[in-house]
């Protein structure tokens, strides 16, 4: 064990974290390393079929967790679960950007208002908690320039990324006025063990991970050119406790990515060639996709690496072998 992982063990060990969305993609693994660490963790998550969670995500530590079935809309629910937490891992949302399109009141009540509602309950019953956002790089929308870091101008291209904008901004703000120690993290594709890959609501991704194990062929919209970023999830779960730990990261927002960017078209190939079997094919955009579609975009992170000492640690190659591998062993009971 290095130096910095023995720090971050005794900063979680019997500590009280709470995690919204915890039985998710990002939120099971992080419940994984923290359990490690000898925190007292407590999984908050709805189950709603469309957002993700999933009881097979914490197999190995369901006896070493507690689970409660909440909507973070609940008001009364997330009161009384809030209390006494050392540490809250804000990560309950809806992801899909083109349902935020189709039910835009929807994703407005859980990624804006509910996030809200948890800010003012931790000011009211539990103004000590130490709150990590997850926010996204959705909110910059289409890149005005490349690296994109936190300086970038904020013009999302859905009603998703708008809603995300308010939801994290609500963070900073009760950190600046009220003094509750938040911060945000912007996350660009994260993949790994665990990800909703039964359809694209998460993460197109998911979907393309399905589908190459299951022998269909990839659909690459457009013309597979669109240059993107991707953290495999120990990564991004090494980002989320490095910024619960750090003073210094209150009141700050910072970017995640990676130095190794792919195109889609590129990237589809990797797959293929990982899993030895496959095939892809280009197909237009549809419409509703098109419209809210960012081109090329990869973001510059040398913000919480100077900062807080993060760098993503595990290759693309290295990331999707791993993840396929985990599907090949536990497919079913995300199909």
């Amino acid at each position: 064990m290095n130096i910095l992982t023995k720090k971050i063990r005794n900063k979680f060990r019997d500590k009280k974290v709470i995690i919204t969305g915890g039985l998710g993609f990002i939120g099971s693994n992080l419940a994984q390393r923290l359990v490690g660490y000898g925190a007292k963790v407590l999984l908050v998550d709805s189950l709603i079929p469309e957002y993700g969670g999933n009881l097979f995500n914490i197999k190995g530590i369901e006896n070493n967790v507690e689970v409660n079935i909440a909507d973070v809309r609940d008001i009364h629910s997330m009161r009384y679960l809030v209390q006494g937490k050392d540490y809250l891992f804000n990560l309950a949302g809806q992801t899909s950007h083109t349902d935020s399109m189709k039910d835009p009141y929807a994703d407005l009540e859980i990624n804006c208002r509910a996030q809200l509602s948890i800010l003012e309950v931790c000011r009211n019953y539990n103004p000590s908690v130490k709150i990590v956002f997850a926010s996204t790089r959705q909110i910059y929308g289409v890149p005005d320039y490349l690296p994109v870091d936190e300086r970038h101008l904020l013009h999302p291209t859905d009603v998703n990324g708008i809603n995300k904008m308010a939801g994290e901004w609500y963070h900073i703000l009760y950190n600046n006025v009220y003094g509750i120690r938040s911060c945000s993290l912007r996350l660009t594709n994260t993949y790994g063990p665990r990800m909703r890959v039964k359809d694209a609501r998460q993460t197109f991704l998911g979907i393309w991970i399905k589908q190459i194990l299951k022998g269909e062929e990839v659909k690459v919209f457009g013309d597979g050119k669109q240059m993107r970023d991707f953290n495999y999830v120990e990564d991004v779960v090494d980002a989320f406790v490095l910024s619960a730990i750090s003073e210094e990261a209150s009141g700050q927002i910072f970017n995640l990515g990676c130095n190794e960017h792919i195109n889609l078209k590129n990237l589809a190939k990797l797959l293929i060639n990982i899993n030895k079997a496959g095939a892809f094919s280009l197909v237009p955009f549809p419409p509703e996709r098109k419209q809210i579609d960012i081109g090329d975009y990869y973001g510059d992170f040398r913000k919480i690496s100077s900062r807080l000492g993060w760098e993503p640690k595990t290759t693309l190659m290295e990331g999707l072998s791993c993840t396929l591998e985990y599907y090949r062993k536990y497919g079913k009971y995300y199909w």
